[in-house]
């Protein structure tokens, strides 16, 4: 029986793999030309219990294990005056329970550990239909089980629900400042090995070091959906756009702004959205979706996790019935509708977090236990 699944990002793979591993052949459907058409964004941090468990059930493990960054764990939470709420530095010998890893480094694995004709690029899903998958260029195949892997704007997801992502009331702004440690020593041993956080008055500034030796920097201002076009911020000229940036932090502390005004020329806008804690549909035997086609949640630590798991746990239950498509697209669906919903509430209360005017206190509180 044919499995089609639309979508090379983590889930998507994941799953991909999982079936592999397990003798059970499926397509993956990706509208990029190839795997180097598009940036794949920042790190990663994997939970032990979701996202490396995905991983060992992949069979990557001791991949994953070489490639990722122990240090990446490291944390330092500031308040806009530049007091200095938090540091956590991780010992050399720490377990590692939840490491950075690059996002494209960890799609090159997955990709890597399939076969070359398992992933069918430049292929932009339009619709299914009748046991077809049409695709833009006019091309179609047929499918027995449809998974719709592909992200927040999920074409597949119309099949099964009206659900339609929602801004969350955060917009971001994405920097970045390339080789820090040989360009800007001082704000790179300001930064240090992982993350480094200022929150509060509305906003908030993170800053977060790449296995490449770049540091993506991440504003955010908590305002209403339509805010960039209100914002005065020139995207079309990065020096003007950042020169804006740096006076929307007037009053926070000088550092902070010298991070914005070492990036380079890249400024990209992003409205974040999500779609509804406990989305739910009916179970359909022949379609289903994982990742952010079926759980959007904010960017708080969890999203990855989830699709990476969602896909190795669709593998294990296809792998179980194999000759029961339903039975294991139910079996995944339950499971998977009651763990990403404890998680969308967990990432909505980090989210309602972030955006209070003392964010950097309460997360003081919510990091204080660990």
């Amino acid at each position: 029986m044919t499995i089609g699944i639309v979508g090379a990002g983590l889930g998507g793979l994941a799953l991909a793999r999982v079936l592999h591993v397990n003798g059970i052949d499926a397509i993956v459907y990706e509208r990029e030309p190839s795997r180097d058409a598009r940036g794949q964004g920042g790190m990663l941090d994997l939970h032990t219990e979701t996202g490396q468990r995905a991983i060992h059930e992949a069979g990557l493990i001791d991949q994953f294990r070489a490639m990722a960054r122990r240090e990446g764990q490291d944390l330092r939470l500031l308040e806009p005056d530049g007091t200095l709420l938090l540091q956590e530095d991780t010992p050399e010998d720490a377990p590692l329970d939840r490491p950075e890893v690059d996002r494209a480094d960890l799609r090159h694995l997955l990709l890597d550990s399939l076969p070359e004709h398992a992933v069918r690029w430049g292929h932009a899903f339009e619709h299914a239909g009748d046991g077809l998958l049409h695709f833009a260029d006019g091309s179609s195949t047929t499918y027995d089980l449809l998974v719709g892997a592909d992200g927040a704007d999920s074409r597949v997801r119309a099949l099964l629900t009206d659900a339609r992502p929602t801004h969350t009331g955060q917009n971001v702004v994405e920097l970045g400042i390339p080789e820090i440690d040989r360009t800007h020593p001082d704000l790179a041993a300001m930064v240090g090995r992982g993350n480094y956080w200022a929150l509060g008055n509305g906003q908030s500034l993170s800053a977060q070091r790449n296995g490449d030796g770049r540091v993506r920097i991440y504003l955010s201002f908590y305002t209403a959906e339509d805010w960039f076009g209100r914002s005065g911020i020139p995207f079309d000229d990065p020096a003007a756009a950042r020169a804006r940036l740096i006076d929307l932090f007037t009053g926070w502390d000088a550092r902070f702004t010298a991070l914005i005004a070492a990036c380079d020329d890249t400024v990209l806008p992003r409205s974040i959205t999500t779609l509804p804690v406990g989305l739910t549909w009916p179970s359909t035997p022949d379609i289903t979706l994982l990742g952010d086609a079926a759980h959007l949640m904010p960017p708080v630590g969890q999203g990855a996790n989830m699709a990476l798991l969602d896909g190795a746990l669709l593998g294990l239950a296809l792998a179980a019935h194999p000759d029961d498509f339903p039975a294991a697209v139910g079996e995944y669906e339950r499971e998977m509708f009651e763990r990403t919903s404890t998680a969308g509430r967990q990432s909505a209360s980090v989210q309602e977090i972030l955006m209070s005017p003392d964010a950097g206190r309460k997360m003081l509180a919510f990091f204080q236990p660990r």
